[in-house]
């Protein structure tokens, strides 16, 4: 089975191959258009994909949280107790945030063994923090029988990065893994977590994320900055709408009063918010109509606002966006994820899709000096128990 050699390295690492351990997958998101609105409540477009993180885990009796990795250096074991501290700068705080959710609802835990395994590129922007935090939630709630239901674990999986990691992410990415269903994205209102599961047909196109090979560091990065910055646009604009996130506001309402903030930069901030909402409105519509074509052209304006007026992009993403969207048999490229590197997913007839990658990651390390990575993907489930 394709799970063996993982049950291989958990017992090389751990041992005791008769005492059996559970296995779980959550997968990857990319988010096909809708950035930077989720934390402002507004709309998202989502998809869970067929990468994602492996957790193999098992009770002991010894009051120590043992964590692995097969993508990672750091091994770690740390005593059980009734909180966690962070360990600076290091992957294990994803899961361990979660467990320290699991006890502040009072859900007794013991010991663990934890070994993860992902193909998800690292700090690619595709959410493999979300899925490392979705799969442990979801492992321990199966493990200890805490009947918590799917949004409780998304929730909590959010609390885990936004307050022992300290990202201040909204919920979109934890969500997409948990509710993630094959050939459907998920059209999700973040301000009221209503959600709808809309088709993806996309016969004879290809979904195409390249990965820039930017390193970046979400925590550490300007993604708190912009968060911030859209705080400042919500308090010009609070009084003239009575509203407490800028995904309140409609673009007709913001193009008349923009002028009312005088910060030009929260301007512009704002700017691509209310219009990335409209955004997503106008995709779903698309979807359903299998209008791809014009799917495309918001993708393509998405970047464009990304770029522009959100500040999120730089020359690595506007290399390989801007190289995309000028291939034949292109219909839509743009960044995905929180930006400052990562990656760009595009849309891509099936019969250009090879040159499409061999000629734009030419063109990409031409211009840049990396070289991309490209993974043709598909719309996948959500977080789930592997069955063996």
């Amino acid at each position: 089975m394709v799970t063996q050699p993982l049950f291989d390295l958990f017992f090389q690492r751990y041992g005791k191959p008769e005492k059996i351990p559970q296995i779980f997958f959550a997968p990857g998101r990319v988010n096909l258009i809708g950035e930077h609105t989720d934390y402002n409540g507004g709309f998202v477009l989502p998809c869970a994909l067929q990468y994602g993180t492996y957790l193999i885990i098992r009770k002991i009796d010894e009051p120590i949280i043992r964590l692995a990795s097969t993508n990672m250096d750091l091994y770690t074991e740390i005593p059980l107790s009734e909180s966690f501290c962070q360990i600076k700068n290091q992957w294990v705080n994803y899961p361990l945030g979660v467990l320290a959710q699991f006890l502040q609802r009072n859900i007794a835990i013991g010991g663990l063994e934890l070994l993860f395994s992902g193909d998800i590129p690292n700090n690619a922007g595709l959410s493999s923090s979300a899925s490392i935090e979705m799969v442990t939630a979801y492992g321990m709630n199966s493990l200890y029988q805490s009947d918590l239901p799917m949004l409780e674990m998304i929730k909590l999986s959010q609390k885990a990065e936004n307050q022992f990691v300290g990202v201040n992410c909204g919920i979109m990415d934890q969500f997409a893994v948990g509710m993630g269903e094959k050939n459907h994205a998920i059209f999700l209102n973040c301000k009221t977590l209503e959600y709808k599961l809309v088709p993806v047909l996309l016969e004879g196109i290809s979904m195409v994320v390249a990965n820039t090979n930017k390193q970046r560091g979400l925590a550490d990065s300007k993604y708190n900055e912009r968060v911030a910055e859209c705080q400042m646009a919500v308090a010009y604009l609070g009084d003239l709408f009575d509203v407490s996130q800028l995904s309140e506001i409609s673009f007709m309402q913001f193009y008349k009063v923009q002028d009312q903030i005088p910060d030009e930069v929260i301007r512009r901030r704002a700017r691509h918010v209310i219009s990335e909402n409209q955004r997503v409105l106008n995709a779903v519509s698309c979807l359903w109509n299998n209008n791809i074509q014009e799917f495309g052209a918001l993708m393509n304006a998405s970047h464009e606002s990304l770029r522009d007026n959100y500040e999120v992009t730089g020359f690595e993403l506007d290399s390989l966006v801007d190289e995309a969207q000028k291939m034949h048999g292109v219909i839509g490229s743009r960044m995905t994820g929180a930006g400052f590197g990562g990656c760009t997913v595009s849309l891509v007839r099936n019969e250009s899709l090879n040159t499409f990658i061999e000629e734009v990651g030419e063109k990409y390390k031409a211009r840049t000096g990396l070289t991309a990575d490209f993974y043709v993907v598909e719309v996948s489930d959500g977080v789930r128990k592997i069955i063996n």
